[in-house]
């Protein structure tokens, strides 16, 4: 029997997780990542607590499953930045992470410049602070010396995948893999290589860049857990998420619900163009060859639940929230725009706040809680829509995972806003699961797509229930809430 070691580094914590080769978990390590933020709407990590992170989840999981590791995945936060000396490995500024707005400015005054539809045709997504190309240049601009180091070829670049690698093989391997360098702005999608225009437009040297890879490929070894074992699978987390949910058909969808949500549509060998402002983006590229999918990118789902948590005391576990939202026959008119960090899909408005509308005295805790869940219905339905306005067919069911997809009475409202389905199967770590079965596959442990999807088990179906005219009320209640909330 094989097994994959997955390593999963996200955004507020890093688990390691190893699979065997029926996809079953055999063990799970997991610690929390702390959060920086040292301005308004900046967010930062601090790359040494990743890599202890990562080190101690790794050999924590190995040590219980107890059996030797055929081969590692890796699955990462996107569009997270970190720049490293190449002779040392040490970074030299804090990552800054995806949710960060600091480049808020640039972008603007990019897109008045008119080059937002050269920037679309080329990578699919949209300038926005979200994406890696300007955190690096701001960088590259901040730290002293830093733009002549890079030019020089003496400073590294890489999302976290390319870190971890980069640490895991003692600074033998430089690269990344389509998912990820997709998520730059400076990677051109259709001819799947880096773009020299798009490199001089954000300031990027691109001796900094790394070497772009299929999802599962040796990458290199790591000798860090005992015998040499090869690192064979790399993924972007919503990518992975998507292949562990076995999403292999055009048309299939999956939401995952961590810290943001991300809903991912394949849409096969097409780069679908969105009129809708969604994001065409590489989804895996196996062998040579690419599907791509359309996402609809939320950036805050369980973070309103954390902040209920950890920001104002509304609950002290998210599993509250399924019992509050639970004992109260309705909203009361209490919708929660949860844009802490702005907005993503479709509205890309990164100056809008996060506010509460509806508030009487008669609005409890559990008001707030059932609000900031049913945010998470509302927005998903907002990309479902986006997606059937781009020509996209309403998916069969929509397979979801995550954190939040435990939560029954999430899942059940998520069903009747998307008048679809909602399938989640019985393992919710599929991100992790994703980039096993990129390692597998590299290795050998799985022979293609159709042994790996025989391996996907449903757990639970919510089927439809809400009747048209309540959903279109409340429908229209958080669209006048999103109206007011909106910073233009």
């Amino acid at each position: 029997m094989s097994h994959i070691l997955a390593i999963d580094q996200g955004t507020t914590s890093t688990r390691a997780i190893v699979f065997d080769d029926q996809a079953r978990a055999l063990a799970t390590a997991q610690t929390e990542l702390p959060q920086h933020y040292p301005q308004l709407g900046w967010v930062e990590h601090d790359p040494e607590d990743i890599w202890r992170d990562t080190l101690a989840t790794a050999r924590q999981a190995i040590a219980e499953a107890g059996v030797p590791i055929t081969a590692i995945g890796i699955t990462n936060q996107r569009e997270t930045v970190i720049v490293w000396d190449r002779s040392d490995g040490v970074a030299i500024h804090p990552a800054i992470v995806w949710q960060d707005r600091r480049t808020a400015d640039l972008c603007r005054d990019l897109k008045s410049d008119g080059v937002e539809p050269m920037v679309r045709t080329r990578t699919g997504l949209l300038i926005d602070p979200y994406f890696s190309a300007t955190k690096l240049a701001w960088i590259l601009d901040a730290v002293p010396d830093a733009r002549a180091r890079a030019e020089r070829g003496e400073l590294a670049f890489g999302t976290i995948e390319s870190f971890l690698l980069w640490r895991l093989t003692g600074g033998a391997v430089h690269v990344t893999d389509v998912t990820n360098a997709g998520r730059t702005l400076l990677y051109d999608i259709r001819k799947q290589d880096w773009d020299a225009e798009l490199c001089r437009l954000f300031r990027v040297p691109m001796a900094m860049l790394p070497a772009v890879h299929d999802n599962a490929h040796i990458f290199g070894t790591t000798s860090l857990f005992g015998p040499p074992i090869p690192i064979a699978g790399i993924a972007g987390d919503q990518q992975a998420a998507l292949f562990g949910q076995a999403c292999f058909a055009p048309g299939m969808a999956k939401a995952t619900y961590g810290t943001g949500c991300f809903m991912l549509l394949n849409t096969g060998e097409q780069a679908v163009s969105s009129d809708n402002r969604l994001l065409t983006t590489p989804a895996y590229r196996i062998d040579g060859r690419m599907t791509y999918a359309l996402e609809g990118s939320i950036f805050v789902a369980g973070a309103a639940i954390k902040w209920l948590r950890d920001g104002i005391g509304v609950i002290t576990s998210a599993s509250e929230t399924h019992d509050m939202a639970t004992e109260i026959p309705d909203n009361h008119g209490v919708y929660m725009v949860p844009a802490f960090v702005g907005l993503g899909a479709p509205h890309w408005d990164p100056d809008a706040r996060g506010a509460i509308f509806g508030l009487t005295l008669g609005a409890t805790q559990a008001h707030l809680a059932r609000a900031a869940l049913e945010a998470v219905g509302y927005q998903t339905q907002d990309l479902a829509n986006a997606m059937v306005a781009d020509g996209a067919a309403v998916p069969a069911a929509m397979r979801v995972d995550g954190g939040m997809a435990a939560n029954d009475w999430l899942c059940q409202f998520l069903a009747d806003m998307l008048r679809v389905p909602v399938e989640r199967p019985v393992h919710l770590e599929t991100t992790a699961l994703g980039a096993a079965f990129h390692a597998g596959l590299a290795t050998g442990v799985w022979s293609g797509l159709d042994a790996l999807a025989r391996t996907w088990r449903q757990g639970a179906v919510f089927a439809p229930q809400m009747a048209g005219e309540a959903r279109a009320t409340l429908i229209a209640g958080w669209r006048t809430a999103v109206r007011r909330t909106l910073s233009d």
